[in-house]
């Protein structure tokens, strides 16, 4: 199923290097709860239920990897992942998302992953079916031998009918191929054609107004509608590249097998889901005596307990067990810390991790290292204009210094700061490059301070600014 998993800690962690920096106790984590789920998996039954994932609780300021970690984590191990924020929901009977959605949502992503696999899988034979019928519509298929010899009967005799039946399916096979390498070359593609295509149809728009727990309600009525009304052809004259395309979507769904995709898919999220709780911090209580929203909060974590702990949800793919659903929750925890969470919850985090705030080192090496690296995106982007951009050194480690400094005296909003001076200073050559006739544009740390001094010495500027 999951053949990723066979990769070990470090070399996970080496994977996870290459769009992390930094934060190595983090990611030491996450591998290790990765690799333990391959190890469950080899472990004979019974003993293997009985093994549960260990949660995991990232603690740390915003903007330093929490989640990145857990969602290349996801991409690593190609497992069925959702992130969501844990102030969405409420308790039971107060308006807001019930908990239980998050596992619908995850299904409903799990059953989207098998179902681009499986169209990859058979790409290639719903393109060869679409072809054919294509071809048939350009080519319409020769009359029965038998209705040729009933035509042909009164005037010759039967040995010389399959002789010409057979001189004709042959010249047929000749012409169809033909056709088939003008199909392939595009030269057909300015040809019209008609044919009967399925057509989407706009179901009646249910909308549902009721308190938690209820919100999937409009979906599962969506899909009743759509059972009811089924899908009608319409005739249409198209060309051919677009017929080929409705063609091959049609044939696609119709060799797709929903059954087995759903199967995997519910398999899937149960043995390798993982969800990422954001903003746990925001749901724990500072035992004040509970009143106003510390209420609510804590009816949250007592309704996230029995997900969390294991428990089995009801979705329209069938019953969903969370027993071995991997929770990574995150928080930076300012106002709160994880002690302030219910003990049950507490103890169903037996992992606690903490991430530490970004310094100059770790933002040059963000700007510069990963594979999708900021001085890399604003290099290909400007290429696309004929600019070639170039970043010195010393005018990288100016943005990476100016980022730190905002981030002390204002709020620390971690690697995101490095976007908003980044576009800062790359703002005048972004408006001006498609016109611009030097091609080549050097950034160095005098530039950056140029294009950053006034907003960097007043304080009060650069809070609405940077």
């Amino acid at each position: 199923m999951i053949t990723v998993q066979s990769l070990s800690p470090k070399e996970i962690v080496s994977e996870l290097d290459k769009y992390i920096v930094g934060q190595a106790d983090a990611k030491r984590s996450v591998a290790i709860a990765l690799r333990n789920r391959w190890r469950r998996q080899q472990v004979p039954s019974p003993l293997r239920e009985e093994i549960a994932p260990k949660n995991i609780i990232m603690i740390g300021p915003t903007g330093v990897g929490k989640t990145e970690i857990a969602r290349r984590l996801a991409t690593l191990a190609q497992s069925p992942f959702f992130k969501v924020e844990a102030s969405k929901f409420t308790e039971v009977g107060y308006v807001g998302r019930d908990v239980e959605s998050m596992i619908r949502d995850l299904i409903e992503i799990a059953i989207t992953m098998v179902k681009k696999e499986e169209e990859e899988r058979l790409e290639g034979v719903a393109a060869a079916n679409a072809e054919e019928r294509i071809l048939d519509v350009l080519l319409p298929p020769v009359s029965d031998p038998i209705e040729q010899a009933k035509k042909y009967e009164p005037h010759s005799g039967s040995a010389e009918i399959i002789y010409l039946s057979a001189d004709q399916e042959k010249k047929e096979d000749s012409t169809r191929e033909k056709f088939r390498e003008m199909l392939r070359n595009g030269k057909l593609d300015e040809r019209e054609i008609e044919l009967d295509l399925t057509e989407s149809q706009s179901m009646p728009m249910v909308e549902i107004m009721t308190t938690s727990g209820m919100e999937d309600m409009q979906s599962n009525l969506q899909d009743a509608f759509s059972k009811i009304f089924p899908k009608k052809k319409k005739k249409r004259k198209i060309k051919i590249p677009e017929a080929l395309s409705g063609l091959t979507r049609e044939e696609m769904e119709r060799l797709i097998d929903i059954d087995k995709v759903t199967k995997e898919a519910l398999k899937r999220t149960e043995e390798s889901g993982i969800i990422f709780l954001d903003e746990i911090d925001k749901v724990a209580t500072q035992r004040s005596g509970g009143q106003g929203p510390e209420v609510s909060r804590e009816g949250v974590q007592r309704d996230l307990l029995p997900i969390v702990e294991g428990s089995t949800v009801t979705t329209k793919y069938g019953m969903v067990k969370t027993d071995h659903i991997l929770f990574i929750a995150s928080g930076a925890f300012h106002m709160s810390k994880p002690s302030d969470l219910i003990p049950e919850l507490q103890g169903r985090f037996p992992i606690r991790v903490e991430l530490h705030s970004l310094g100059k080192e770790e933002f040059v090496r963000i700007l510069t290292e990963p594979e999708s690296a900021l001085v890399k995106q604003y290099v290909a982007m400007m290429e696309t204009e004929g600019i070639e951009l170039v970043f010195e050194t010393d005018g990288i480690e100016e943005l990476a210094a100016i980022a730190v400094e905002v981030n002390e005296k204002t709020e620390e909003i971690g690697a995101r700061r490095l976007h908003t001076v980044m576009e800062r200073v790359l703002d005048e050559l972004s408006f001006t490059a498609d016109d611009r006739e030097d091609k080549r544009f050097v950034i160095t740390a005098d530039y950056v301070k140029e294009q950053l001094r006034d907003v960097v010495e007043d304080r009060d500027l650069s809070r609405f600014i940077l």
